[in-house]
Order: structure tokens, then C-alpha cells, then sequence
């Protein structure tokens, strides 16, 4: 009986921590998340940033107050101590929305925090003196002391959490809210007011570009990539001029030293030059491609990084995941009943101040008011005599007369009343009921009457708000393309090892710790494998290089003698996909195959190599040449051709051959302003030892090689051509100066690689509208205004003679004349002669 009492014991202290343990986290969860980390919907605020927010209302005279008067005020309302409410009230500060600082308060790009609460001051924007506040249709709520009201939520007729965005960590969940452009929230809250589709993407203080192609709107499983941007200052130094959100100035200055050191990118010198603008110059070590390092930049630092967004705020005391689509119509929908419930309340105030005017102009008018001066017995009296005298005007009004309409009168200072005094009585009232009218107006057209509440905020704030992030199409960075090769690679032939860590045997090559190693054994065995500090392939190893995946130009010419027949074959292959760490037989497979020569080509060229057979064979030529060009290349799996049925004593390489392979085909891609092989974008052409032209915008241009790893600023680019120095090139470009088109014909006559040269005349505003290299080029040319636009087309190589590249050119027509421009191919056919402008 005792050991049962003990055990039933245990079992209710058990059962009671348990339970204990279960209600006491729930309430600290619940609380974290409901008080703390997330923001309600309706007025995208935290607690402690609406507590703050009401404080600084409280004490809202038009001037700055110290932020440390502003922590004490809310600490009246806010039970988690200064140190939590002076960060909130920085964050909200430097976000320049709802708070208008003064002093020392930091800066978000470089990280560096504002100066001592006692040394700053801020006031309420004007922006939240307009959305934020009205006590008459805010719900309030005892403070956490119960001696003061605080707001439950703040009454906010605007998508704030959009604006300001959301960051906070709860227990169990979390919610990330990324800032958006406030300009663009209004004109999405107009068109989803208007009935028509809207799209919102993040904007940011710090500028940079952004990737929006998998924001998901803002749900949870979205990314976003965002980078600062880099200019190439010349070909020795890069200069970045902003952040990327949520990394500050030094923090990028730490992730490119720290690449550095590591040998991801190599650079000679990192210097910040900070200000008032973000400035950091790269200076780049000797023979390092810019292009190459920018690539490498926004691959190994924090150039480039992802945000992944979570919207979780507060509906109905509940945490809900939502998109931000959803959320920007919610807080719309909110602002339309806010807008509605002021209306209202007007429309109330405007009913009482009619009713009480109307009263005074009859109170006076109908000479009422001598009630007063009459001898009634008593007070009540004299209150029953008015309430009778208005008896028979009762229809005037709206609503009945009550006793304290008639106390009110009577606290009125009776004096004598003149016509003027009842005039300006009647004009009150025309006034009033116009305003009622109008009020009226908006409650019955409440959607025009928001639309016209968001446009006037645009107008009123918009100024200086407009987007400082560029929304842009990010291309996909391979590392193994832009990593720097700091890796040496050894190698032991005899005994099959292979690694970073064989230094005292033979020196192979430099790659990037990102990079793949083929390799090649004399068994005829092939295999890929990452690099590493010592890895056994098998002994006899005939070749090594960096393996590049999907080249399709790199051939491999082999010549081997199968173990079991000992008849000699010869294959040409090439290696696109594979598998790490398996191996290839590239031979018939038995284990006595033998590799007799090997030879690796990068761009398919075929040697011919001289065959010396057995001096002890049958055959009677015991030497004869082998041309590889006469095989086809096929798969690595294929057996080969046959060379020959005698054994073989060596071969040897006796002539170097051409390619067999067709020129490389390039497309120029102008979304990422990249050329490539997979066929994206324009297609430039087959390319062996041939260069690519790029002519810009501003008049410049260049010649340049074929190497992937170029970038190109599709913006400032208006041709993109394989380059053939006896094309002419026909360019018509604006002279502002004379404030005229020029047409000018020429062929390239500098064979500089990836120097910019200028083809038109020097001068501000000048810029090319048109160029092409076609041989026989129709322009045509729309002029005049309205009704009376019409098209022109000059054959422009009848008109003008082919020059050199430096002329000026000659005039075409007057610059305010032309609409628009553009190409067309001549026909063979087609002999018209030009049509010429009139100038007059």
C-alpha cells in the first residue's frame, strides 16, 4: 500500500511538471511572437515601434526632442528597458519613413552606429503625421501598468509594412519582410483599387541591383540575389559605388580581403574611399582579366548574396504566412474603412454643427432668446419655455431638440442681434451642407475617393522616394570559369599518384581547388577526379589536364594494341560528361591493351604521326604515316580503326595537322550582355581565328576576342558583329552641336584588341542612332507630327562615299525633324532613287 502511494506520488508531480512545462512554453511562444519579433497586420508595427511611435505623438509640438526623452516617455508603455526601445527607434530612424533625425544616427552602408541617445533628436515625419494618427478611430487599450492607454493598433492608412519591411526571429517561427519602393506601393494600391494586376519587388536604401526571377511574392520557399554594382575604373583597377542590402561597407571590404588570402581572387590592393558615397577601388594584380574578377568577385564575396524573404505578420492574434500581394490588399482594404470611418465620424460632426447653427439662427431669428430676459419662476422654467418656443420649428430641423441643445444656447451671450449676425448664421449653414455634400459624395464613391487619397500621397511624398535598386536578370556564374588557378598539381608517373601534395616528384600544372583533373594511363584506362592532396589512377600515366565539361572541341587522338588479337586500332573521341572516380576503358577492354601514342588537341587538330612496325613481322613496308584526319570522331566507347595487323614498335609524331572541326559557333546574349555556345541570344557567327566588333552608343568602338568570360554593358552597346576589317560600316549619328543627323560610311582600320576608339565627332550629347554592315543599306525615316507623319527611305550608299574611320561625315537631316529610325535590306531589284528632305 505505501510503494502504490509513493507511485500514484510521483505520478501527479510528473503529470503536474509536464503540464506546467506545456502551458508555461506555450504562453512564452505565444508571447515572443504576439509581443515581441512579429508585426500586426493592420498597422505593420511591432509593439515596441508603435508604443514609440504613440510616445512621440504625446509629445508632438513641431520640434526635434532628444531620443532619450522619447525612451523615457515610452517606457511608460513599454516593459523590456531602454536598451531594446533605443534600438527600435535607430531602426525606424535611418529608415527615413515615419521619423525625421537630426544628428549623428549612423549609417546603414558602412555599419557604423549613431551616436548616444542624449546627443540625437528626431520628431514625427510629416508622412506620419498624415497615415499613422487619428485617436477617433483608434481602439485603445490599458498599458502594460494599467496607468495609461495605449493604442492596440495605430489606425495606419498605408502598406507600411511594405515600405518599411520586417525582420524578427520568434520561437518556433520567424518573419522576414524586405523593404519596398514607397512610390511604386502607391501606384500598386491605385491600380488594385482600379481592378488591375499590380507587381511589387524589393527596393533598397543601399541601391545595388536585384534578381527578382524567384521572389515568389515575397512567400516563404522565394530567393532574391542581390549585388552591389562594379565598374571597370580602367584595366587595372575596379571601382564599387554601393552595398548590397543587409552587408555594410566593411563587411564587403572583409569578404574580398578574405577571398584574396584564400586565392579565390587575386588583387593587388583594396582601398575604401567612404563618404558621403560608397567608394571601394579594387586595384588588380598584374595579367588578371577585370572581367574574370568581377565574375570572381560576386562569386566568393558578399558583391553578391541571397535573402530568402518569409512574410509572417499578425491576423486575429494569430501568426499567418502571406504573400505580399495578399498584404498590400489587406492594408489597402484597411485604409478604405479607415477612410470611410473618418468620413463617417465627419459626416456626424458636420450633422451636430448644422443641427446647433440652425438652432442659433432660429434662436435669434424668431427672437427666442427673450425667453431669457422674461421673469419665469424658476430655471427649469425658462428651459420649458424654450423648448416650447421651438415647438413650431421643429421640421427646419433634423433631429429633435434635446435639453442640452438648450443649455448650450443659453450659455450664449446675449447681445442685440442685427441682420448681419443671421446672415453670416445662413452662410455658416450653406457651407456646412455643401461640405456634408461632399462628404456624402466621397462615402458614395469610397474606391475614387482612396485612389484620389494615394495619388495625393504620391504627390505630397513622393520626391526623392523614387526606386534606387535596378531590377535586373542576374546570369548564372560557373566557379570553375572564374576561380583563380593557386593550386599546383604534381605528379608521379610511374607509380600512378597524382595530387597537391607530391612535391618532390613532377610538376604538372596550377588550377583552382574548384576544378575537375582528366587523366590518361598507358593501360588504356581514363578517369575523372577532383583534385586532391594524393590520389592513385594506376600506373603508367601518359596525360593529365584540367577537365572542362561538355568541350566538345578538345579531341583526343589515341593509337592502341588490343591484349587479346594484338591487332592495332586508332580512334579519335572526345570527352563531354562523365562520372568521378570511375574508370574508362578506353580500349577492347582486355587487360593486356596497350596505349602505343596519345595526344590531346584542344581545338580537333589531326597529326600525322610515323608508324615503325616489329623488324621481326611479315609485313613487307616496316614503316608507314598515319593520317588521324582520315578518321571520323566518335564516342570514347567506339574500338577504333584498324592500322594495322602487325605488332608495332613505336610511333611517332611526325607532322603537326589543321583542325577538322568546323569554326566555333558564338551567340552574343543581350539580356547578360555574354557571348556563349548554347545557342541564347543573337547567333554572331562560326569563329576559328576571326574577332567580334562591338560599336556603343556613346561613338566608341572595339575590337575584341571570342573569350566567354567577357561582360559587356548591354546598355551602352548598339552593335555586336563578327569582325571583318573589309565590311564597311555605315553610322548615323547625332552632331548636337549643329543639332543634326550625320551619316558617314567607313572601314575599320585599327586592328587593337580591346581598345576603344571614337568614329564619330567629339562633343556633349553626341550619340549613334543607328549603324549596320550591310552592304547596300535603305534608311527609313519617319517625319513630322499627327496627321501628318510620313516616311522617307535613303539608299544611303548612293549618297555617300566610303571614308576613313576618322571623318566627321556629312549632314543628313535636321535632328528635330526625325521621329524614328530604322534599317531595311535593298533588294536586288529595287533601283529607286533616293527620297530627299526639303528643308524648308
Amino acid at each position: 500500500m505505501a510503494n502504490d502511494k509513493i507511485e500514484n506520488t510521483v505520478y501527479q508531480n510528473d503529470n503536474g511538471i509536464q503540464g506546467q512545462y506545456k502551458n508555461w512554453f506555450l504562453e512564452y511562444a505565444s508571447y515572443v511572437i504576439l509581443e515581441r519579433a512579429v508585426p500586426a497586420m493592420e498597422d505593420g508595427l511591432k509593439p515596441v515601434q508603435r508604443r514609440i511611435l504613440h510616445a512621440m505623438k504625446e509629445m508632438d509640438d513641431g520640434r526635434f526632442n532628444k531620443v532619450a526623452n522619447i525612451i523615457g516617455q515610452s517606457m511608460q508603455y513599454h516593459p523590456h528597458g531602454d536598451a531594446s526601445i533605443g534600438d527600435a527607434l535607430v531602426n525606424m530612424g535611418q529608415k527615413d519613413l515615419l521619423i525625421e533625425t537630426q544628428g549623428n544616427w549612423g549609417d546603414i552602408r558602412t555599419g557604423d552606429a549613431a551616436a548616444a541617445p542624449r546627443y540625437i533628436e528626431a520628431r514625427l515625419s510629416k508622412l506620419a503625421l498624415e497615415i499613422a494618427f487619428n485617436p477617433k478611430t483608434t481602439h485603445w487599450q490599458l498599458s502594460y501598468d494599467g496607468r495609461k492607454q495605449e493604442p492596440v493598433t495605430l489606425p495606419m492608412k498605408f502598406p507600411l509594412l511594405l515600405a518599411q519591411g520586417a525582420d524578427g526571429i520568434a520561437v518556433g517561427l520567424a518573419t522576414k519582410i524586405v523593404p519596398h519602393n514607397f512610390c511604386e506601393i502607391c501606384e500598386a494600391s491605385i491600380k488594385y483599387l482600379k481592378e488591375k494586376k499590380f507587381e511589387l519587388y524589393p527596393d533598397f536604401q543601399t541601391g545595388g541591383m536585384i534578381d527578382v526571377s524567384n521572389y515568389n511574392d515575397g512567400k516563404r520557399g522565394g530567393k532574391i540575389r542581390v549585388r552591389c554594382k562594379i565598374e571597370e575604373l580602367d584595366k587595372k583597377s575596379l571601382i564599387i559605388r554601393d552595398v548590397p542590402y543587409s552587408v555594410s561597407v566593411s563587411q564587403l571590404c572583409e569578404s574580398i580581403t578574405k577571398a584574396n588570402d584564400q586565392g579565390k581572387i587575386k588583387i593587388k590592393k583594396l582601398t575604401e574611399f567612404t563618404g558621403k558615397n560608397v567608394e571601394i577601388q579594387v586595384d588588380l594584380a598584374p595579367g588578371i582579366s577585370p572581367d574574370i574578377t568581377i565574375d570572381a568577385l560576386y562569386a566568393f564575396t558578399d558583391c553578391e548574396v541571397s535573402i530568402s524573404p518569409n512574410a509572417c505578420v499578425i491576423v486575429d492574434q494569430k501568426p499567418v504566412f502571406i504573400s505580399v500581394t495578399e498584404l498590400l490588399k489587406k492594408a489597402v482594404d484597411n485604409t478604405k474603412n479607415l477612410l470611410q470611418k473618418e468620413l463617417q465620424i465627419k459626416l456626424g460632426e458636420l450633422n451636430d454643427k448644422w443641427h446647433y447653427t440652425s438652432l442659433e439662427k432660429i434662436f435669434f431669428e424668431k427672437k427666442i432668446y427673450q425667453e431669457l430676459e422674461k421673469k419665469h419662476p424658476t430655471w427649469e422654467d425658462v428651459l420649458l419655455a424654450i423648448e416650447k418656443a421651438f415647438a413650431p420649428y421643429t421640421k427646419q430641423l433634423k433631429r429633435a431638440v434635446t435639453r442640452e441643445d438648450v443649455i448650450k444656447l443659453t450659455e450664449k451671450p446675449v447681445r442685440r442681434i442685427y441682420k448681419l449676425d443671421i446672415d453670416e448664421l445662413i452662410r455658416q449653414i450653406k457651407a456646412i451642407e455643401e461640405e456634408m455634400n461632399q462628404v456624402q459624395y466621397h462615402l458614395a464613391h469610397l474606391t475614387e475617393y482612396t485612389i484620389q487619397y494615394f495619388e495625393n500621397l504620391l504627390k505630397k511624398f513622393g520626391k526623392g522616394r523614387e526606386r534606387k535598386t535596378e531590377i535586373k536578370l542576374f546570369d548564372v556564374i560557373k566557379v570553375q570559369q572564374v576561380a583563380i588557378a593557386n593550386t599546383k598539381v604534381y605528379i608521379n608517373r610511374a607509380e600512378g599518384f597524382i595530387g597537391t601534395s607530391l612535391k618532390k616528384d613532377e610538376y604538372l600544372f596550377d588550377c583552382s581547388e574548384f576544378d575537375d583533373i582528366i587523366v590518361f594511363t598507358r593501360r588504356g584506362i581514363m578517369k575523372v577526379i577532383r583534385v586532391g592532396e594524393k590520389n592513385f589512377i594506376g600506373k603508367d600515366i601518359l596525360h593529365a589536364a584540367v577537365f572542362t565539361k561538355n568541350d566538345e572541341r578538345t579531341t583526343y587522338n589515341m593509337i592502341y594494341a588490343d591484349g587479346e588479337s594484338g591487332i592495332s586500332y586508332a580512334k579519335r573521341f572526345n570527352v563531354t560528361g562523365i562520372t568521378r572516380e570511375k574508370e574508362y576503358d578506353l580500349t577492347k577492354g582486355n587487360d593486356k591493351s596497350k596505349v602505343l601514342y596519345f595526344s590531346a588537341n584542344p581545338n580537333g587538330e589531326a597529326e600525322v604521326v610515323k608508324i615503325v612496325l616489329s623488324p621481326n613481322c611479315s609485313a613487307r613496308n616496316k614503316e608507314l604515316d598515319f593520317y588521324f584526319e582520315a578518321i571520323e570522331i566518335k564516342g570514347r566507347s567506339s574500338q577504333g580503326n584498324i592500322v594495322t595487323k602487325y605488332p608495332i614498335r613505336t610511333v611517332k609524331f611526325k607532322e603537326a595537322g589543321k583542325s577538322t572541326l568546323e569554326g566555333r559557333k558564338l551567340w552574343y546574349d543581350q539580356q547578360f550582355g555574354r557571348l556563349n555556345t548554347e545557342e541564347k541570344g543573337l547567333y554572331l557567327g562560326s569563329f576559328e581565328d576571326e574577332n567580334i566588333l562591338i560599336i556603343y552608343k556613346d561613338g566608341n568602338y572595339e575590337i575584341t576576342n571570342t573569350e566567354l568570360n567577357q561582360r559587356f554593358d548591354t546598355g551602352k552597346i548598339i552593335l555586336v558583329k563578327k569582325f571583318d576589317p573589309n565590311k564597311v560600316i555605315t553610322l548615323i549619328y547625332k552632331d548636337a552641336a549643329k543639332n543634326q543627323f550625320t551619316v558617314k560610311r567607313f572601314k575599320i582600320e585599327t586592328s587593337t584588341l580591346q581598345t576603344k576608339f571614337s568614329c564619330i565627332k567629339e562633343g556633349e550629347d553626341n550619340y549613334v542612332e543607328a549603324v549596320t554592315t550591310e552592304e547596300e543599306p535603305i534608311l527609313t525615316v519617319e517625319t513630322g507630327k499627327g496627321a501628318q507623319v510620313r516616311k522617307a527611305k535613303f539608299k544611303i550608299s548612293k549618297m555617300v562615299e566610303v571614308t576613313g574611320w576618322k571623318s566627321v561625315g556629312a549632314k543628313l537631316m535636321d535632328y528635330a525633324k526625325a521621329i524614328q529610325m530604322h534599317w531595311e535590306v535593298a533588294q536586288p531589284a529595287a533601283q529607286q532613287q533616293p527620297e530627299l528632305f526639303n528643308d524648308e
